[in-house]
């Protein structure tokens, strides 16, 4: 439903018989997904303080409320304050289930950091405010609200639906959707995942220009670079010292750049996203996801930290230690470079590369932090398909866009299993406005019912043979994605 302002005109106003001063009428399925959505931001699920067990059981009942079996609903876990949510709405299993997922932990909050409580909903000047609010709590409460409606409209699906909530995701030794894979996979099998912690759709000026769906992400690795030294009085200083020889090799290493190199998905990347951008970058783009042009991929990863992190493996210097006292030459210096490998990067090759680098035997380097491989999921018509006709349905004109995370989700453990994952958020965020892990952490409220409506719609499509109806109750079948 339209939300009105009091910028709207008075002929307008009149019209509708609205007074400014009264909040537009939200639909039941909105309120009911607010609700949650405030229940789950009012939970504190951070690792160091929180429990993600309080906000697990309290889906649980809303879904039991619903009409859900209470067996179909379960919390699960490593612990008993990181447990998590699995719940499943039954179809007629004529095709394998698919699965909906999201986690139920956030980081850290202060309340004297922010300007408001991070643990309270709050609705202002037409954002939602809370910690979680866009990492990813609204996703959850989207996800959990479109089960109830399913369930309530006894909607005729073809397959199983499982949404899991999850726990220690932003970190922690409990996480969730490993535990499940190694404890509880029976509870998770699915042909593939929705996984609300990725590809997002992005707003300018307050209009959705580009529609992701994240199909691959960078590979994590932690590397130690350490030099060790007898050390010595620092008044008879010598030329062996092992700060000068640490940050030689840091400087050789931060004048390297790997190699530009393309796959399945960031040239489908490179090649959709030009249509949502100006004239001059979406000509490089087009050069890039067409063919491979390397010029125009030096130029883009020069004037952007995103298209340069896209276009290669990046090893960077991101902490530091050394020495034991002011007054003693330094017997020890360490640094942690932080490696982010592109999905067919071997890491073996990406240590030796640094080693090579830093030139310097001294310097013994040791991965802390393994790479885990995250392989991209394939491109297929059944998830694409919908997302494209749904978003030219919300927002037309908005590019669908195949895209890799630089970052890194649960989605990587179950592409390891052998399970596809897309990221499909359905809740737009706006270009230079991304507070996630940060202060005042926001989204437009307007974005969020948007999120609730594609979602909504996307799981009907995904799990009723790739149909799904559209606001007005018309059909709209998918377009090609190739389109």
């Amino acid at each position: 439903m339209p939300r009105l302002s009091c910028r709207t005109g008075l002929f307008t106003l009149a019209l509708l018989t609205v007074p400014c001063a009264l909040p537009a009428q939200d639909s039941p399925d909105e309120r009911s997904a607010r609700a949650i959505f405030a229940e789950l931001v009012g939970i504190n699920t951070t690792h160091e303080h929180g429990s993600t067990t309080l906000a697990a059981r309290a889906v649980a009942r809303r879904l039991v409320a619903a009409g859900l079996p209470a067996r179909d609903v379960v919390v699960v876990g490593a612990s008993p304050r990181r447990q998590n949510l699995v719940a499943r709405l039954r179809g007629s299993g004529a095709r394998p289930p698919i699965l909906l997922l999201a986690h139920l932990d956030v980081v850290e909050a202060r309340r004297e950091d922010w300007s408001l409580d991070p643990f309270t909903l709050t609705e202002k000047d037409g954002y939602f405010y809370g910690r979680g609010s866009s990492d990813i709590k609204d996703m959850g409460a989207i996800f959990v609200q479109t089960l109830i409606r399913l369930k309530r409209e006894r909607a005729p699906l073809d397959r199983d639906v499982i949404l899991a909530l999850t726990a220690d995701e932003e970190g922690g030794d409990d996480n969730g959707v490993q535990w499940l894979l190694a404890n509880r996979r029976p509870l998770i099998e699915a042909a593939y995942v929705i996984n609300g912690d990725g590809g997002d759709p992005m707003m300018r000026d307050g209009q959705v220009h580009a529609r992701n769906v994240q199909a691959a992400e960078k590979v994590y690795m932690d590397v130690r670079l350490e030099v060790d030294n007898p050390g010595g009085h620092s008044s008879m200083p010598v030329r062996d010292n092992a700060i000068y020889r640490l940050s030689a090799a840091l400087s050789r290493l931060g004048a390297y750049q790997f190699p530009m190199r393309l796959n399945e998905i960031t040239r489908a990347y490179f090649a959709r996203a030009a249509a949502a951008e100006p004239d001059t970058i979406a000509a490089r783009m087009r050069m890039v996801g067409e063919s491979g042009d390397t010029a125009a991929m030096r130029r883009l990863a020069a004037g952007s930290a995103w298209y340069n992190a896209v276009l290669r493996t990046t090893c960077v210097a991101t902490r530091l230690e050394g020495g034991h006292a002011n007054n003693a030459l330094p017997q020890t210096a360490a640094a942690n470079v932080n490696c982010r490998l592109l999905p067919d990067e071997h890491p073996d090759a990406v240590v030796e590369t640094i080693r090579r680098v830093v030139d310097d035997t001294a310097v013994q380097v040791t991965v802390t932090s393994p790479a885990v491989p995250s392989p991209p999921s394939p491109l297929i018509a059944e998830v694409l398909e919908p997302v494209d006709s749904i978003t030219a349905s919300m927002w037309p004109g908005a590019a669908v866009i195949p895209s890799m995370e630089t970052g890194a989700t649960d989605g990587l453990f179950l592409r390891n299993a052998g399970i596809p994952v897309y990221g499909v958020s359905g809740v737009p965020l706006e270009d230079g406005d991304v507070r996630a892990h940060g202060r005042d952490e926001r989204i437009r409220v307007e974005a969020f019912y948007q999120g609730l409506e594609f979602t909504e719609r996307l799981v009907r499509a995904l799990a009723s043979d790739g149909r799904t109806e559209g606001p007005t109750g018309g059909s709209i079948t998918g377009r090609a994605a190739t389109d």
